[in-house]
Parts: C-alpha cells; sequence; structure tokens
C-alpha cells in the first residue's frame, strides 16, 4: 500500500498561492525540466554547526515593530541519504532562550521539502511550510494558526554559500496579499 503523504503535500501545495510565472520561467519550469531535477539533496550544502543569529518580531501580525535578538548555534545531520535532515537550533537573548528542531523530508513523487518545526518550549510541530529550491533560493509555504486566525506562511531561505546562509520568515492574514517578516536568521558555518 503506498503512502498517502506524497499524495497529501502535492493537495497542500495546490491550495497555496503561487506567484505568476513569466514565460521564461514557465519554459523552465515545464514538466520536461521538472522530471531531471531531483530536489532530494537540496539541503546537502547545510550539513554542519552553525553559529546562528537571529532577530524575531516580539508580537507578529500585531502592528508591533519590536524585534528581539538572539544568538547560539544550529547543528544541522543528514538522514535517510540526504533525502531528509534535522536541524537543532539553541539561541539566547535578553529575552529568554530559543530550543527547536526542525525535520525537513523530501517527498520524491512531489518533488518538494516539507519543513515541520517545534519549539521545546510548547513541544508541538507547526504545520509545515512546503516547496523547494529555485535558481539557489529556497521558497516553502503553508498554513498555519496564529492567536486563533488562520494565516499563511512564507519561509525563504537565501544568500546560500558553502559558509553562510539567511533564513527568513513571514506571515500574511489577507490571503498572501502582503506578508510580514518576523524572523530572520543568519548563519555563519563553524565546522562541517
Amino acid at each position: 500500500m503506498q503512502s498517502p503523504i506524497p499524495a497529501l503535500v502535492a493537495a497542500l501545495c495546490l491550495m497555496l498561492p503561487m506567484p505568476a510565472l513569466s514565460a521564461s520561467q514557465a519554459q523552465a519550469d515545464s514538466p520536461a525540466a521538472a522530471a531531471t531535477r531531483d530536489g532530494a539533496h537540496d539541503f546537502d550544502w547545510e550539513i554542519g554547526t552553525w553559529k546562528t543569529r537571529l532577530r524575531r518580531l516580539a508580537k507578529p501580525l500585531s502592528g508591533s515593530h519590536e524585534w528581539l535578538e538572539y544568538e547560539g548555534t544550529s547543528v544541522v545531520r543528514a538522514a535517510l541519504d540526504g533525502r531528509a535532515n534535522l536541524v537543532e537550533l539553541e539561541v539566547e537573548g535578553a529575552a529568554g532562550r530559543i530550543e527547536g528542531v526542525s525535520l525537513r523530508l523530501y517527498a520524491p513523487q512531489a518533488q518538494q521539502w516539507s519543513l515541520n518545526f517545534a519549539n521545546i518550549r510548547n513541544g508541538l510541530l507547526t504545520q509545515p511550510v512546503l516547496g523547494g529550491f529555485r535558481d539557489g533560493i529556497g521558497e516553502f509555504y503553508g498554513q498555519d494558526e496564529l492567536d486563533g486566525r488562520a494565516i499563511l506562511v512564507r519561509f525563504v531561505i537565501s544568500e546560500v554559500t558553502a559558509n553562510s546562509a539567511r533564513f527568513e520568515q513571514a506571515y500574511s492574514n489577507d490571503g498572501g496579499r502582503t506578508w510580514e517578516t518576523n524572523w530572520i536568521a543568519t548563519d555563519t558555518r563553524i565546522a562541517p
């Protein structure tokens, strides 16, 4: 019996708003191009230990502009021959400590990753964000709740080099018309 997870991932992605593609992007993303693209190792560059600097919006989608700053480490370990990985985040600052874990899983049939985060404070997984990398930028979208309201979540990985990367999370409470960034992390490699 086949697992229902790839079909669920594909169905969730169809419900998310997608940006319009230019003619050249549509050609690059044609079924033939997609058939040759295998993103199963898109996160191989990140395996190792990183110094993490994190800025977090204190109260997302409230009109507040108060940012909290943290510093610490992220340790990324490969699993399942690179088709999964586990990120352990430990940062602290004047506002306290954040300890969390992200489980990333590659769905080969959908050719997408699911990113699943849990903060040790409550021990619960957030709703996954789904997507992948194109032209060196990772874009992942999902649905979640904030204070009982349904919201959209966008997670972007950019500025990727062998020794650094930027991670940005944003929320939208208007169906994706506008986004408010609420989490910015920059990582610098400490060790492979």
